[in-house]
Order: C-alpha cells, then structure tokens, then sequence
C-alpha cells in the first residue's frame, strides 16, 4: 500500500470528542455520526453528510469520528479541505486505504472541476472498499455549486443533516459540559453571565472558558461572577 502523505499541520483537536459535543437540537445528527463509526456491519449507510453555518459543530463532529475510529487502531483522517486546497486534488490519493474519510469544508472546491473528478473516483473507491466518508459544508447538497453531473448524482445518495444553532439554553448547558470536564463548577449564574458579557460564538466562548481555566488554576479561585469580572476586565 502506498503511505498517504498528508500536509503538516492538519491534527486533530484532543477536545474534539462526542463526549465533549452538545447536541442540542443536533442529537439525531450526533447519534448517526457515532454510528456511522461503529464497527457495525449490520450498518448499511456508509456516506453522511454534515451542513450548517459557522459555529454549529460540523468540525468538532468530524474531528471526534476521526478520533473514535482511531481508538478502535483503525485508520482515519480528517482534512480541511479550505485549508489544503493548495495542495491539490492529489491529496485524495489513497484514502480509501482509511476505515473513515472525514472531508470538511467541501464549499472550497466545489465547482473546481480538478476538485470534483478527484472526489467522484474517491467516492466510488471507498465505496468499492466497503469504507466510510463523512462530509461537511456550510451548505445542502442542493445548493453546494457542484458542476459534475457524477458528483452530484452520487451525493444524493447521502444521508444529510443540518446540524442547528444552539439555543441560549444550551449553550449554557455546553459551556456547563465543558467547564465540568475540566474539572470546574460553573453555576448557572455564572454561566448567564458570560452569555450576556462575552462573545456568542461557540468557540469564542470555548476560548474564553480556557482562558478562565487557566486563570482559575492559577489563582487557586472558583469560578465566580467577581473573578470573571477581574479575569477578563469586564
């Protein structure tokens, strides 16, 4: 077999677990994914599709199915394709030596006509392989900008969700999640608080919960709406 030569410095965040992901509304999405990484051959599907705006967890959920398959010592990879298109359609060379193939961001190359014969042969080689692949875009199939007929008819045969934005709800309930798997107690009052001071996005308020941490362990202080308030200047 040929080693798959990938660009440096495409790694998988270590935080990007299922354990980690708060589904939301996304829970029929995040159940199918895990799924789709089972070593199940009882399942059928082998093609899914992931689509929604910035901040929803099209990312996290790929980079965790990667790490999930990687746990049972199989093979995966996750590519970026918006950061890697550079390198070219040569990058799908031999993937289908992977159990899963994550592509995210397939927006970058739709309509690259290089880019698209690239990902219908990889299609049909994974598929002839009895792999899984698991797509990503800020877009439906229907309105992704693909111009090859084969592509487009293959990725009809996807299963698609939309993945949702989170709630105000639940993303206190997310930022809950990920406080208590560092080890910290973040009360609801707490948790209001920086919804109503910070940044909404999901991952300005998961960077604003590291920085949090970091002081937190530092200074030897729980979280508080006082410690918040001199941590983070507001």
């Amino acid at each position: 077999m040929t080693p798959i030569q990938l660009p440096l410095g495409v790694r998988l965040r270590d935080d990007a677990t299922f354990a980690n992901y708060y589904p939301g509304a996304n829970a029929a999405a995040l159940g199918y994914v895990e799924r789709l990484c089972e070593a199940d051959a009882g399942w059928t599907e082998s093609l899914m599709y992931l689509w929604g705006g910035e901040g929803v967890g099209r990312s996290h959920l790929l980079q965790a199915a990667c790490l999930r398959v990687e746990q049972r010592s199989e093979q995966a990879v996750y590519l970026p394709l918006a950061e890697v298109v550079e390198y070219g359609p040569a990058l799908l060379d031999n993937l289908e030596q992977c159990e899963l193939v994550c592509l995210d961001d397939l927006d970058a190359v739709a309509g690259r006509s290089e880019w698209e014969e690239a990902l219908f042969h990889l299609f049909n080689r994974l598929r002839d392989s009895g792999r899984r692949l698991l797509l990503a875009a800020s877009k439906s199939p229907r309105e992704l900008a693909i111009k090859l007929p084969d592509l487009q008819s293959r990725m009809t045969l996807a299963l698609v969700f939309q993945l949702h934005s989170l709630s105000d709800e639940d993303k206190l309930r997310a930022l809950q999640l990920r406080a208590s798997r560092r080890g910290l107690h973040m009360s609801d009052e707490v948790g209001r608080f920086i919804l109503t001071r910070g940044e909404r996005s999901m991952s300005a308020l998961f960077e604003l919960l590291e920085r949090l941490d970091q002081a937190s362990l530092q200074a030897q202080r729980k979280l508080t709406i006082p410690f918040l308030k001199e941590t983070l200047g507001w």
